[in-house]
C-alpha cells in the first residue's frame, strides 16, 4: 500500500514538474483554456483569453505581463470572436497545426504549419512571438509557423516587416476596427517593394500616407530617425526577401509601433509607468498621400498648403484643383539620347513616391547625374544612401508625386529642367565713388554721436519701464511674459513663410522657441480695434481655462505698441480650412465630423458651466475651431469673450461684436447676449459641419437664404438627410447624422428660451433620448417672412463685426 502511494506521489510530482517546465508551451497534451495562461520564459509576455473594453466577446491574445494596463499586441481570432468559451481551447495537433476549437471541436481559428513534425509544441518567446516548432529544434530557421509572420496592429522589435520573395508572403499590419474591437479595420500598413522600398498606409485600396523611400538612416518623410541609437532600424534587400526590422539596444525598453484604428502609425514606449507616444505618421494635412498632384509640393505653413515646385506652373490655371498637379514652365529638350537639359538642386523636401523609381547601389552621384541625363524618361535623381557622406543612385521617371517641404530634416533632390531655366540672373556689383564713401562715413559718425549722447538716458528709461510693465503684467495676468527678441527669433522676424493666417484683429505666425517647441504667435494689428482691454481680456480668460477642447495659451508679449499672444501650435489649422474646401472636406469622414461636434460641445459646456470664470465666447465659428494633430477640436480666440457674473446667464452691451452668420437674433438686433447666444452659434456650426456649406454663403432656389432655414424646411418635410454633405462618400451612421441635424435645429431656434443649454446638448448628442420638436429658426427667410422674426441676409464674407448700433 505504501509503495502504491509512493508511486502516485512520484507521478504527481512529475506531472507538476512538467507543467512548470512547460509554462511557456502548448503541447499535444497541454491545452490553453479560458482562464489559463502561458508566460514567456523571461516573464515579458503572457498569452490567454481576453475581452476588450465594453465587449463580452472572447479572443486569444498576447499582452505584456508586467504592465498594469492590459496592452494586447497580437490577436489570433480577431475576425472570429467567441461568445461561449466553456469548451474552447487552443490546441496543437499531432501534425503541428495550431488551432482554436470551440463547440463540437470545430476549429474557430487555425494556423497552418509549413510541414509536419513528430513532437510539435507552440512556445511563447520573450520577444512576443508565438512559434510552432519541433520540441527538440529551437533553430528559428526551422520554425513551422510564427505569429511574427501574421501580425495584427502591433509591430514589435525583431519582427520582419515586409516580403518573403520566394513564397510571396507579406507581413503587414492591419488596424483594429475600433479601439474596443480587434476585428480587421480598414487601415493597413505595408512595405511597398515597387521601385525602392517605402512604407505606405492604405485605407482599403486607397493610399493615405507614404513615407517616401528609405535613405539609409530612415524613410525620407518620417520624423523618427532610423539611426537612433536606442532604436536601430535596418532595411534588408536580397533575392529571398525585402523587409524592415528594428531592435532595442536598451533591453529594459518596451517599444512598439502601432497602427491605430484611425490610420495613424505611432511609436509608443513604456516610460514612467505609462505609454508615451512619439512622433506619429501622418502628422498633418501635408502627409495626405498625393495631396498636391504631380510635381506639386505641400507646405503646411502656407495657405493654401499646395503649390508648385519652383519653375513649375499649375495644370489648373485657376489653381482650384491641385490634384491635377503642375508642369514645367519650360518643356524639356531630350530626343534619342541628345539633350540640352540640366538639373536644379531642390533642398529640404520629402523625396517623391518611389514606385516609379530605379536604383543602383554602386554608382557615384556624378555617375547618377550622367545616367539620368542620358535617359529621356529620367526626371530626377538623388543619392540612394545619405549615411557616411552619401552613395548610390536613385532616379525617378514620370511626374514626381507626394512631395512636401520639410525644412528641418528634408533631403536634396536634383530635378531635370530645360537649360533656359537653369541659368540664374547675374547681378553686377555697385561701386561707390570715393567722395560718396566719405559722405557716408561722415553721416554715420554724426549719427553715432547723436546715439551716444542719448543712449544712456534712453536705455535706462526703456529697461526700467519694460521691467515695471512686465512685472505688473506678470502679476496681473499670472502668465509667462515672452521677450520681443524671443518672438522675433521664433518667427524668423515674422517671415511671410511663417504666416499661418490673418483675421480682423491681426496676423498669426508659426514659430519655434529656442528649445524646439512649436508655437503660434497672434500678432495684433496696430490698427486693430482690439485694444489693451480686449487683449488683457483674452489673456485672462484663456490663462485660467484648462480643457482639452480649448486652445492652450502659453504666454504673451507686449513691446511698445506691439501686443502678441503665444499659443500652442495646431498643425491642422482651423476647421473652416477643411470643411469648406472641396478637396480637404473628403478627409473628414462622418466619424471625424461627429467627434469634432462633440468636442466643441464639451468645450462650450466647460466654458458655460464648469470653468472658474464661466465664459460666454460670443464669436464661435469654424475659423475659431482649431484642430490638433489628431483632429481634436480646440476653441480659440477669446478676444470678445465675457465672464458671467455670479449665477447670471445674460448681459447687455451697446457694442455688438461677432461674425455675420453666427450671431443670434437677440444679440445682433438688441445687444443681448447670453449662454444661449453661444448655443445659437454652435447650432450654426453643427449644420455647417453636416452639410459642408457656409451659412453666410448659402442660397437655394426656394429662397431659403440661410442654411438653418433650408435645414428646417427639410426637417419639416421629413427629408433632413438631404442636408448631408455630398462629399462625405464613406458610410455614415444615419441615426447620428439625423440626431446631429435635429440638435443643430434646436440650438438655432428663434427664442433663446426654446434653445437647450450645453449640458442638454451634450447629453442629446451622445444618448439616444427623445428630442423635442424643433421650432422655426432665427433669421428664417422664406417666401413669406414669419411674424416676429428679423429678416436678415448674411454677408458673403465671414467678417467680424466690431461696432454695430443695436436696433
Amino acid at each position: 500500500m505504501e509503495a502504491n502511494l509512493m508511486v502516485l506521489l512520484l507521478l504527481l510530482l512529475a506531472s507538476m514538474s512538467n507543467i512548470s517546465l512547460g509554462k511557456d508551451l502548448i503541447t499535444k497534451t497541454q491545452f490553453l483554456k479560458d482562464g489559463d495562461t502561458i508566460i514567456s520564459e523571461g516573464g515579458t509576455f503572457v498569452m490567454g483569453f481576453f475581452s476588450p473594453t465594453n465587449s463580452l466577446n472572447r479572443y486569444i491574445g498576447i499582452w505584456y505581463k508586467q504592465i498594469p494596463v492590459q496592452t494586447v499586441v497580437w490577436v489570433a481570432n480577431r475576425d472570429a470572436p467567441m461568445a461561449n468559451t466553456s469548451s474552447a481551447a487552443l490546441k496543437i495537433t499531432p501534425g503541428g497545426q495550431l488551432a482554436l476549437v470551440g463547440d463540437n471541436s470545430q476549429a474557430v481559428w487555425s494556423a497552418n504549419s509549413s510541414r509536419s513534425v513528430q513532437n510539435p509544441v507552440a512556445e511563447l518567446l520573450d520577444s512576443g512571438n508565438l512559434v510552432v516548432r519541433d520540441a527538440d529544434d529551437e533553430n528559428p530557421e526551422n520554425f513551422l509557423w510564427q505569429s511574427f509572420d501574421y501580425p495584427t496592429d502591433n509591430w514589435l522589435p525583431g519582427m520582419k516587416f515586409g516580403w518573403n520573395l520566394q513564397t510571396g508572403h507579406e507581413a503587414f499590419l492591419t488596424a483594429w476596427k475600433r479601439e474596443d474591437d480587434p476585428a480587421s479595420g480598414q487601415f493597413t500598413l505595408h512595405l511597398d517593394p515597387a521601385g525602392y522600398p517605402q512604407v505606405i498606409i492604405r485605407n482599403g485600396t486607397s493610399e493615405t500616407y507614404g513615407t517616401g523611400p528609405w535613405n539609409g538612416l530612415r524613410f525620407s518623410g518620417m520624423r523618427s530617425e532610423g539611426n537612433n541609437t536606442e532604436t536601430p532600424y535596418g532595411l534588408v534587400i536580397n533575392q529571398k526577401e525585402v523587409y524592415l526590422s528594428y531592435g532595442v539596444t536598451d533591453g529594459s525598453s518596451l517599444l512598439r509601433l502601432v497602427l491605430s484604428s484611425n490610420g495613424v502609425l505611432q511609436s509608443i514606449v513604456w516610460d514612467l509607468n505609462q505609454w508615451v507616444s512619439f512622433p506619429r505618421e501622418p502628422s498633418d494635412l501635408c502627409d495626405s498621400y498625393g495631396l498636391c498632384g504631380g510635381n506639386g509640393v505641400c507646405n503646411i505653413d502656407n495657405f493654401p498648403s499646395c503649390g508648385c515646385l519652383d519653375r513649375f506652373l499649375p495644370n489648373d490655371n485657376a489653381a482650384q484643383n491641385w490634384l491635377q498637379g503642375c508642369h514645367r514652365r519650360k518643356p524639356l529638350n531630350c530626343h534619342n539620347g541628345f539633350t540640352t537639359d540640366g538639373f536644379v538642386k531642390y533642398s529640404g523636401i520629402k523625396l517623391p513616391d518611389a514606385k516609379s523609381s530605379w536604383y543602383n547601389e554602386s554608382m557615384s552621384l556624378q555617375e547618377c547625374e550622367e545616367f539620368c541625363l542620358r535617359n529621356c524618361s529620367c526626371m530626377a535623381y538623388s543619392p540612394l544612401d545619405i549615411s557616411d557622406g552619401g552613395s548610390g543612385c536613385l532616379v525617378w521617371s514620370g511626374d514626381l508625386i507626394d512631395i512636401r517641404s520639410i525644412s528641418s530634416y528634408g533631403q536634396d533632390i536634383y530635378i531635370k529642367l530645360a537649360s533656359t531655366e537653369i541659368s540664374g540672373l547675374k547681378t553686377e556689383p555697385i561701386h561707390s565713388s570715393s567722395r560718396g564713401k566719405k559722405t557716408q562715413i561722415l553721416v554715420l559718425c554724426l549719427s553715432l554721436l547723436v546715439v551716444i549722447v542719448f543712449a544712456g538716458l534712453l536705455i535706462s528709461w526703456y529697461f526700467s519701464k519694460k521691467k515695471t510693465t512686465e512685472q505688473k503684467l506678470k502679476k496681473e495676468l499670472e502668465l509667462r511674459i515672452f521677450d520681443w527678441s524671443t518672438i522675433l527669433r521664433a518667427t524668423n522676424n515674422f517671415s511671410e513663410k511663417n504666416k499661418l493666417g490673418q483675421g480682423g484683429f491681426g496676423t498669426v505666425y508659426k514659430g519655434a522657441l529656442d528649445g524646439g517647441e512649436e508655437i503660434a504667435v497672434k500678432r495684433l494689428s496696430k490698427n486693430s480695434t482690439q485694444g489693451l482691454v480686449e487683449f488683457k481680456n483674452e489673456v485672462i480668460c484663456i490663462a485660467k481655462l484648462q480643457h482639452r477642447n480649448l486652445v492652450k495659451l502659453l504666454g504673451c508679449c507686449i513691446s511698445g505698441e506691439e501686443k502678441m499672444l503665444v499659443y500652442e501650435y495646431m498643425p491642422n489649422k482651423s476647421l473652416d480650412i477643411f470643411i469648406f474646401d472641396q478637396r480637404r472636406k473628403k478627409l473628414l469622414d462622418w466619424s471625424k465630423r461627429f467627434n469634432i461636434i462633440n468636442g466643441v460641445a464639451r468645450g462650450l459646456l466647460y466654458l458655460h458651466q464648469d470653468s472658474r470664470l464661466r465664459i460666454i465666447h460670443r464669436d464661435l465659428k469654424t475659423s475659431n475651431i482649431l484642430l490638433d494633430i489628431d483632429l481634436i477640436p480646440k476653441i480659440s480666440d477669446f478676444g470678445l469673450a465675457r465672464s458671467i457674473v455670479g449665477n447670471g446667464t445674460e448681459d447687455n452691451t451697446k457694442r455688438v461684436a461677432g461674425t455675420h452668420g453666427y450671431m443670434s437674433p437677440e444679440y445682433a438686433g438688441h445687444g443681448i447676449f447670453s449662454v444661449k447666444s453661444d448655443v445659437f452659434s454652435f447650432g450654426i456650426l453643427v449644420l455647417e459641419i453636416v452639410s459642408g456649406k457656409r451659412n453666410s454663403e448659402f442660397f437655394n432656389e426656394d429662397e431659403y437664404e440661410t442654411l438653418p432655414g433650408h435645414a428646417w424646411k427639410l426637417y419639416r418635410n421629413d427629408k433632413p438627410i438631404v442636408l448631408v454633405d455630398e462629399h462625405m462618400t464613406d458610410s455614415y451612421d444615419v441615426d447620428e447624422v439625423l440626431r446631429s441635424i435635429h440638435v443643430g435645429l434646436l440650438c438655432v431656434q428663434q427664442s433663446p428660451n426654446d434653445r437647450p443649454n450645453m449640458s442638454s446638448v451634450v447629453q442629446m448628442l451622445i444618448n439616444d433620448v427623445p428630442l423635442p420638436q424643433a421650432k422655426e429658426p432665427g433669421f428664417f427667410v422664406g417666401k413669406h417672412y414669419p411674424l416676429g422674426t428679423h429678416a436678415a441676409k448674411s454677408s458673403k464674407n465671414e467678417v467680424t463685426i466690431t461696432t454695430l448700433d443695436p436696433r
